[in-house]
């Protein structure tokens, strides 16, 4: 029976607004991240209108490079009252921190194949010992 209240969705509409396919949808409900609000009498699918505010939520999240896992997180957090802000704060922070070392690591080893290719000289003798005597 639908609720009278609320206009409610079907998934395939919910995939229309938001854009994210059917299949994502269902698996974002397995991992609790979104909820149905119940059943048509068919067995399909109804979702709020919030769940669009989810699912946008979520991708923006992951297009910042926070896991699945940490979405969950943030958004237990929001489904108990409290404002996640402070949470999503941490995790950007950490990201940040993650992606500095990572800028740093990619400019070192860019500095290394640099020079290796800077280096570089042809051996045509190939020893046996050596799969390629410029790298090793």
């Amino acid at each position: 029976m639908l609720n009278q209240d609320k206009k409610l969705f079907l998934i395939g509409q919910v995939t229309s607004l938001s854009g994210i396919a059917i299949r994502t949808i269902r698996y974002y409900e397995s991992l609790g991240l979104i909820k149905s609000s119940g059943r048509t009498e068919g067995g399909f699918r109804q979702f709020s209108i919030d769940v669009l505010t989810r699912l946008a939520f979520i991708k923006r999240a992951q297009s910042l490079g926070l896991s699945l896992e940490e979405i969950g997180g943030i958004l237990a957090v929001y489904d108990q009252g409290e404002p996640p802000c402070g949470e999503i704060k941490e995790k950007l922070v950490e990201k940040l921190s993650r992606i500095d070392s990572q800028i740093t690591q990619l400019l070192t080893l860019r500095g290394q194949i640099g020079d290796l290719l800077a280096g570089w000289h042809h051996k045509p003798d190939q020893q046996e010992d050596k799969i390629c005597p410029i790298i090793q």
